[in-house]
């Protein structure tokens, strides 16, 4: 009895684990079932001779084919003749219609079941030379929009994107907030962009590039270093070197994440990138325009490519040897960046030249003759800087670095005042590592959308107004909102007084800006998209990081916006080599200009800013035109 049942407990475990296995096991019992049905029947017919009434007995292939032909078909029997046949064909045809309903049922349930698991984007993605997206973040939409253009170029491209999210959800999510998709595919996967096993899924070994996001997690920077050092230390890895950008929040992780990424990464720092553009643009009007025009793909682009027929040629030689370019740096072998080297700085073999160009293809030497008008040139006028008042209305995370890079560039004796709505900001400014004979720092806890609130401040006094957004405690709309009221505010109170109010102001909802622009202010910093463009240029070119690095330190070369009548007379047409020229002699690279009250139509709103003009044009400028240059001071 032992024996037995052990048996009977033995058969019953391994039919339950086939029944288990899925729809292929159970269309393989049900199969099982007909053929043995199938079989019973034919073996019975021949065996006993039962035969249709006047018809002659059937052999057992015959008879199983009638059984099959009833198995699979109930109204086969519908034309028997003979109760004994009739009754064989009925107990087989009843067993078919089980079958054969189970069979229907079972497909059905595994159709279903595969959809499912192809809703799930669990499947493993088998494209290559593709661009991977890890994580899920507001930036994403305008990063995709910028890949797309970046991608028109090249034959079948593709972004594969994984994220902690519904794959259905995130593809209705871009096709609502992504206009045009152009030639590029967009494959979404639902997964867990720090694990290993889920990382096999986008197959990063054939990618051409991986954009990292900061996901909107409280331990963000955490996860973004574990999904790089995911990638990087992977033990089926490609041997070739990734091409990573990683976002990063905390520049206090920043050292952390070079570690683990090392080589192979671009390090985003996002908070520090917009707190730099936000403090140099508000110090120089339009500023702003310049940075989204070099960040963007829709437009003049920075490229970091060999140029041969550059070395042995001065640095300041070269500049002048581009007619539809701007040349604005080297890259030495080592493949550190040098944007602005001085003028007798010699192209060395292999360095690599960073150039603003339309696109890569218009990147070539000047043939012709350059024609200079020596005669226009100015020589270099001495501006003494002075002291600022600087009013920021608002606080969020980046406030501090703000106030600190501020600090770095403005003349001693200046002034700053915060005021905000934030709790506990007032004590966190009091810690600030400023200078203060350098400038003395004043908080007030106020509510910066209050009329009455504002007019104590004295707002026409000030040289500067930052307006933030409260990203930090409201969500973004909310936030934005604030900020327009603040900014509707301050229109009133300018025209109240009768006075220009420099007025720079944080959007975070790219959506907003059009909308803020009826508040006549000066410029507006996006945060979002500064970020999804600095991602998704550095995703195309391995130095973009270190370049803007350059760009936004105050130890290096930086980007300014000067009066072009200090450098050439206006007083008649001038090209742009000689304005060119004018800034090489005083150590500087000019990339382009500001016209004010522009009257040509602006459909990208850059407010009259023109980067990389064609060097040969003849142009006029008005005294308050502005030529934009690369400087060090």
């Amino acid at each position: 009895m032992k024996t037995g049942s052990h048996w009977r407990a033995r058969l019953r475990y391994e039919f339950d684990k086939s029944m288990a296995a899925g729809a292929i096991a159970l269309m393989g019992w049900l199969a099982l079932i007909s053929l043995i049905v199938i079989v019973l029947a034919g073996i019975f017919l021949a065996l006993t001779g039962i035969a249709p009434e006047g018809g002659e007995p059937v052999s057992f292939i015959e008879a199983a084919w009638e059984s099959l032909m009833r198995t699979m078909d109930a109204g086969t029997m519908g034309g028997d003749i003979g109760w004994s046949f009739r009754m064989v064909s009925l107990v087989v045809t009843i067993a078919g219609i089980f079958v054969f309903s189970a069979l229907i049922g079972v497909i059905s349930s595994g159709l279903e079941n595969k959809l499912d698991e192809l809703r799930k984007g669990r499947s493993r993605v088998l494209e290559a030379d593709h661009t991977i997206i890890l994580n899920w973040s507001p930036s994403i939409f305008d990063i995709i929009s910028e890949l797309v253009i970046a991608n028109q170029s090249r034959r079948t491209p593709r972004i594969v994107i994984m994220a902690n999210k519904d794959k259905v959800e995130m593809e209705d999510e871009i096709a609502t907030k992504v206009d045009d998709l152009k030639n590029t595919r967009i494959i979404c996967r639902s997964g867990d962009p720090t694990d290993l096993y889920d990382l096999d899924i986008v197959n990063a070994q054939t990618s051409r590039s991986i954009i990292v996001l900061s996901p909107e997690d409280d331990d963000a920077d955490s996860r973004v270093i574990k999904s790089v050092l995911a990638l990087v230390n992977d033990p089926k890895r490609r041997t070739e070197p990734y091409m990573i950008a990683a976002e990063i929040r905390d520049a206090a992780n920043a050292e952390v994440a070079r570690i683990v990424g090392g080589s192979e990464m671009q390090l985003i720092l996002a908070d520090d990138l917009i707190s730099r553009i936000v403090v140099h643009t508000s110090r120089q009007s339009g500023l702003s325009a310049v940075y989204s025009e070099l960040l963007d793909f829709d437009g003049c682009e920075i490229y970091t490519l060999e140029q041969p027929e550059l070395t042995g040629k001065p640095f300041g030689t070269a500049v002048m040897s581009y007619q539809a370019s701007t040349l604005i740096g080297i890259c030495d072998n080592n493949g550190a960046v040098h944007l602005n080297p001085p003028p007798n700085r010699v192209f060395e073999a292999g360095e690599k030249a960073i150039i603003i160009s339309e696109d890569d293809a218009s990147i070539k030497l000047d043939a012709g003759k350059t024609t200079v008008a020596q005669s226009l040139i100015l020589p270099p006028v001495a501006r003494e800087q002075q002291a600022e008042r600087t009013l920021i209305l608002g606080w969020n995370r980046r406030g501090p670095i703000i106030a600190t890079e501020l600090s770095r560039y403005v003349a001693p004796g200046s002034h700053l005042t915060i005021a905000a709505e934030t709790p506990g900001f007032v004590d966190e400014v009091s810690t600030l590592q400023i200078d203060r004979d350098i400038m003395t720092v004043d908080a007030r806890s106020i509510d910066t959308s209050h009329r009455g609130t504002l007019n104590e401040l004295d707002i026409p006094s000030y040289d500067h107004v930052l307006v933030l957004g409260y990203s930090d405690t409201m969500a973004a709309q909310t936030a934005d909102t604030h900020t327009l009221i603040t900014l509707l505010q301050l229109r009133q109170i300018a025209e109240r007084a009768g006075k220009h109010i420099s007025v720079v102001s944080e959007m975070i909802d790219i959506r907003n800006r059009q909308l803020a622009e009826v508040t006549r202010a000066d410029d507006f910093v996006v945060s979002n998209k500064l970020v999804s463009l600095m991602l998704a240029q550095a995703s195309e070119n391995a130095y973009m990081a270190a370049i803007f690095g350059e760009l936004l330190d105050e130890a290096g070369s930086e980007i300014y916006m000067r009066p072009i009548s200090d450098y050439v007379t206006i007083d008649k047409p001038v090209n742009f080599y000689t304005v060119t020229l004018s800034a090489l002699r005083r150590g500087e690279v000019a990339i382009g200009y500001r016209k004010q009250n522009d009257a040509d139509p602006d459909p990208r709103r850059l407010g009259g800013v023109v980067v990389n003009p064609p060097k040969a044009l003849m142009m006029h400028f008005n005294p308050d035109d502005m030529v934009i240059v690369l400087a060090a001071d």
